[in-house]
């Protein structure tokens, strides 16, 4: 009866401890896509929380490769060789449970699963690469799974769908501007895009809740977005700089297409001992299909293919697939409370080109029961980012990242996650 008792009152700190670990891992990983509330054994549960993560990447001893293009050795404005990258975000999460009859169970839920935010600022002298860039999405899906005995367990097959919208931009140096033009321009320009696609899962689960075991297997489905749109705004550089350039002056009309990464994830649970549980996952995530986008103008949509040679700007990522491998331990102290730890590391998905590079982040976290319906949950992360450089990058045979180059050391990041569960 311990172990029975243990597996209603720990499993869910698996939950809480993935919260706060990966919400600041490669790519534009922000809180990932997330259906545990699925496994919940009430027949109604309702759970919404927030994840805060304080990213610190600074990037130092910044060189300006193109001194012609802007700020920089030329000594146009000046410039710093050193710059704060990164902004804090929050990474909140909605979703609703519903057992319906003894083998089907169905959930819906709002989350944020990819997300980025730079901004160095227009001070340092890589701003010919960026100044500010924002990238934001918004998930809504449904997940059902049937489940049958099988063996001492249950086996449960799991599908579902989403609809998931993205939005962003970017600003940076288009060419620097002197004289008495400065008092009306400032040389920037800015790309904006939007789109929205659906992508679906599937899964496979295996639980025996005697020992509080699990181990799911769920593919996420790539989201085509095949019709980027926005615009790029040149309205802050003149004419003058090159008058046989038509998109200077002007708001371009801009179209491209990207997807959003396909992953796989194992996760792991089970009793080892009455009131301890031990816990892990295993993600893959294919960010290797974000290299350069590119957006080209409106106009010639039909005409020509959109692709490097016929671009107007891109959007520049150069990601390899990511890896995320965490565990710990999770122990019932009462029936009120209960605490996990976690680990977990992430492989860096730059190479060479940008600032993303492997973190190891540990993990806390601490659940309070106070009536049998209600769960509260409180957890932080702390982790090291580490350090690296970028420079020039080549992809298909022509080279990126030479405007502007630098290093950063090793960098902290931390996160703070709380949430609240009803259940019935």
């Amino acid at each position: 009866m311990a172990s029975r008792r243990f597996s209603k009152g720990i499993t869910s700190l698996v939950l809480l401890s993935s919260l706060a670990s990966p919400s600041f891992a490669g790519g534009l990983e922000r809180g990932g896509y997330n259906i545990d509330l699925l496994f919940d054994n009430s027949r109604f549960a309702v759970q919404s929380g927030a994840t805060y993560v304080m990213p610190q990447r600074k990037l130092k001893n910044v060189k300006d490769t193109d001194a012609t293009d802007g700020l920089g050795t030329n000594g146009v404005g000046g410039g710093s060789t050193t710059a704060d990258d990164t902004e804090d975000y929050w990474v909140p999460y909605l979703g609703v449970k519903v057992g319906l009859g003894d083998s089907i169970d169905c959930m819906g839920d709002f989350s944020t699963p990819f997300g980025a935010h730079t901004n160095p600022g227009a001070d340092w002298l890589g701003v010919n690469d960026n100044i500010e860039t924002k990238i934001s999405t918004r998930n809504y899906g449904a997940t059902c799974s049937y489940r049958f005995d099988m063996g001492p367990g249950q086996l449960r097959l799991i599908g579902g769908g989403f609809y998931q919208t993205v939005d962003g931009f970017k600003t940076r140096l288009v060419a620097p501007i002197t004289g008495a033009a400065a008092l009306v321009y400032d040389g920037t320009g800015r790309l904006d895009l939007a789109d929205q696609a659906m992508g679906w899962r599937a899964g496979i689960a295996y639980e025996i809740e005697e020992y509080a075991f699990r181990a799911s297997l769920v593919y996420n489905s790539k989201v085509k977005y095949d019709d980027l749109t926005g615009t790029v705004d040149l309205t802050e550089v003149p004419k003058a700089v090159n008058p046989a350039n038509p998109y200077l002056g002007v708001v371009t009309p801009v179209y491209g297409s990207a997807e959003a990464p396909d992953s796989v994830e194992l996760k792991l649970q089970s009793g080892i001992a009455p009131d301890w549980l031990a816990f892990g996952s295993v993600k893959w995530t294919n960010w290797s299909v974000l290299q350069s986008i590119a957006f080209c103008p409106k106009a010639t949509k039909g005409a020509v293919a959109c692709s490097a040679s016929s671009q107007l700007t891109s959007l520049d990522l150069f990601y390899r697939d990511g890896w995320t491998i965490s565990g710990g331990l999770g122990h019932k102290f009462n029936e009120q409370w209960a605490g996990a730890l976690s680990l977990t590391w992430d492989r860096g998905t730059s190479q060479g080109y940008g600032a993303q590079t492997d973190t190891w982040t540990l993990g806390a976290g601490v659940s309070y029961t106070p009536v049998e319906n209600v769960e509260w949950r409180l957890a932080g992360a702390l982790g090291i980012m580490t350090g690296g450089e970028s420079g020039t990058y080549v992809y298909n045979g022509r080279t990126y990242g030479n405007d502007v180059s630098y290093s950063f050391g090793d960098d902290l990041v931390a996160a703070l996650s709380t949430s609240v569960k009803v259940k019935f």
